[in-house]
């Protein structure tokens, strides 16, 4: 289990990488070059603020969980949080990363980095739960999409009986590593996960605004995709391109990309190809929507550069006379 998760990292960004290789291959490069070229100042000032608005909705959402754990969050600080978040996220490969120095920085300046932690996953889960009821939604009026799409995913029978027997030996493996430790923290930790889950999401009063908030984010990240394919010079009306639209994004939370980059390109491709909008068309769109997304958080990169010089500047600032070092009292 220890080598597998000091290999994932690499696994992941090598899917990653392959799937752009055979795009580019199959495609060529004229798709990317043209999603970086045809980007102008309106644009990029819409996905600054639609950025705005999706990261504000989400920044809400994480206040309302936080506290119902009876952890104190601002939504101004939240805000600024998620916009860290966001800008390390598409930064680094991992695509997670700003998430997980969110929630354990949050955790730590409450005192309690689990259930910081916790409350991140809680309302992440909370995002993509709505994501993929919408999505449903969407694509069961579309069913040609669908199978069109897995047909042109679907692996040859050697590589889905490989990654069955993969699955198969993990699941030994950590199946015996928990008889070794023993089940009880792990039963501890459901129960309080559950409960913490019942507490944050589930309750009457919370619920339903968690759920509006969560479709406000998923609302604001296809209209930032609708300006991309607009931008890639997309005519199509606004039902044409829903559901690969709707698709992409679903996929999009895949742990096999880098930075965000990879399957999002793979199924917005096949998906434009399949509806008839064009396969060049599709991976133009996604590569727009890659960049655009960057442009948007930008505003993370002036909060990672002031919280970092604020740091500096708090430990050069000299001590007032009279103190005494914290270790020598």
């Amino acid at each position: 289990m220890t080598l597998m998760r000091r290999l994932w990292p690499w696994l992941r960004m090598l899917i990653g990488a392959g799937i752009l290789g055979v795009l580019v291959w199959r495609l060529g490069t004229g798709a990317f070059v043209d999603g970086l070229r045809v980007i102008d100042g309106w644009s990029a000032i819409a996905a600054l603020m639609i950025g705005l608005a999706t990261t504000v909705v989400s920044a809400w959402r994480w206040c309302l969980v936080a506290r119902r754990l009876d952890l104190r969050l601002s939504l101004p600080t939240a805000v600024a949080d998620c916009y860290r978040a966001l800008f390390l996220n598409v930064l680094l490969p991992a695509g997670v990363l700003g998430d997980v120095h969110r929630a354990v920085s949050h955790g730590r300046q409450s005192g309690n980095v689990g259930r910081g932690v916790r409350a991140v996953v809680l309302e992440r889960f909370a995002g993509q739960v709505v994501l993929i009821a919408v999505g449903v939604a969407v694509l069961l009026t579309q069913p040609a999409l669908i199978s069109a799409v897995a047909h042109d995913l679907a692996p040859s029978r050697v590589l889905t009986i490989g990654a069955l027997v993969l699955l198969a030996v993990l699941l030994v493996i950590g199946g015996w590593t928990l008889s070794r430790r023993g089940g009880a923290p792990w039963h501890r930790a459901l129960a309080t996960a559950w409960a913490e889950g019942r507490t944050a999401l589930l309750a009457r009063d919370v619920w339903p605004r968690v759920a509006l908030l969560s479709a406000g984010a998923v609302a604001g990240h296809l209209v930032l995709f609708l300006v991309a394919a607009r931008t890639a010079g997309s005519h199509a009306t606004v039902a044409q391109l829903l559901p690969p639209l709707v698709l992409t994004l679903l996929v999009m939370g895949l742990p096999v990309n880098i930075g965000g980059w990879g399957p999002r390109e793979a199924v917005s491709t096949l998906a434009f190809g399949v509806t008839g909008l064009g396969a060049t068309q599709g991976l133009t769109a996604a590569v727009v929507y890659g960049v655009l997304t960057f442009v948007s958080t930008l505003p993370g990169a002036v909060v990672l550069f002031l919280r970092r010089g604020g740091r500096r500047h708090g430990q050069d600032s000299p001590r007032p006379s009279g103190t005494v070092h914290p270790a020598v009292r």
